[in-house]
């Protein structure tokens, strides 16, 4: 009877030596003529969605004869997984948030480059414990699943972690960038102009917001719908009030700079009132310390003279 170790050796030898093989045929050129629609799409791409998609495509594949084989096959497989996880709307949506450059298909090829790293680490956590006693298969199956999971989900976590902070920093730049805007307006400048003026001067997270948004309208973009493109991305109810008063000023021709100022004092009155919630919540955490650690010491000092003075009889 085969011992169950070098059976599982044998799986891994031949998961090695088929991805080297995958490596060698996806290096080699396409055996055959490009298609039509392959060899006009570069000449189409400022007219036709179909045509980017094409060189999209085409850049991904790299023009392997293994791409080309099971490329049909693999988009129903990630279309399939992208269903079981959530899809691609969330993924977007905290990448926008977390201001990451990242696409959707790179960061779901990070995603499963960690995941196969961890698949790796799991099976060398195997083959250690191998050295120790022996590992059934089931077990080697096991580890390198929950090595994988976890890597899967950690790079889930690390994204939305990533988004959350980002968040945060642009509320807390939020009424300062509001005051500027004021001030600016105050000092006659368009709604246009000021906020060119702030996101030039603004270094922080909500800075490159704005000069994203000045880049839309140098484009062409209407102000209004660029800064309503920014709310709707970043989801953050304050910033959203905020977009709403300006479009509003820019319909109706209102003055903006009381209403600004006003916001920018109702969001420092707001992050005020969350410091004081969140120092209530960490207040039953600081009494761990005192309690287990500070407490037990001070009556350690002041009992241990004494006793010690009992048992020498002074």
């Amino acid at each position: 009877m085969v011992p169950v170790s070098l059976i599982a050796w044998g799986v891994l030898d031949g998961l090695v030596l088929g991805l080297g093989l995958w490596s060698m045929l996806a290096a080699l050129p396409a055996l055959r003529r490009p298609r039509l629609e392959a060899r006009l799409a570069p000449y189409l791409l400022d007219v036709s969605a179909a045509a980017r998609e094409e060189v999209l495509r085409s850049a991904r594949s790299g023009g392997s004869v293994l791409a080309a084989l099971l490329g049909p096959a693999a988009a129903s497989a990630r279309a399939s997984l992208l269903t079981w996880i959530g899809g691609e709307a969330s993924v977007a949506l905290r990448l926008r948030q977390a201001g990451s450059s990242r696409t959707v298909d790179g960061f779901r090829a990070l995603q499963l480059s960690v995941t196969g790293a961890g698949a790796a680490a799991g099976l060398a956590v195997a083959g250690a414990l191998t050295a120790v006693r022996p590992v059934a298969l089931l077990a080697w199956v096991a580890l390198a699943f929950v090595g994988g999971l976890a890597a899967f989900s950690a790079c889930d976590l690390l994204l939305s972690r990533a988004a959350r902070r980002r968040l945060a920093r642009i509320g807390e730049e939020f009424p300062t960038v509001a005051e500027l805007l004021a001030l600016s307006l105050s000092a006659g400048e368009g709604s246009h102009d000021a906020i060119r003026r702030v996101a030039r001067a603004s270094s922080g997270e909500l800075g490159l917001e704005l000069r994203a948004v000045v880049a839309d309208v140098s484009l062409g973009v209407p102000l209004a719908d660029a800064l309503q493109r920014m709310a709707t991305a970043l989801r953050i109810p304050r910033l959203s009030i905020f977009v709403d008063a300006v479009i509003g000023a820019l319909e109706r021709g209102a003055p903006l700079a009381e209403v600004l100022r006003a916001q920018a004092g109702d969001a420092r009155s707001d992050r005020k009132r969350e410091l004081l919630e969140v120092a209530g919540r960490k207040e039953v955490l600081m009494l761990v310390p005192l309690i287990f650690g500070l407490l037990p010491l001070t009556v350690l000092v002041a009992v241990f003279p004494g006793v010690f003075i009992l048992r020498a009889g002074l």
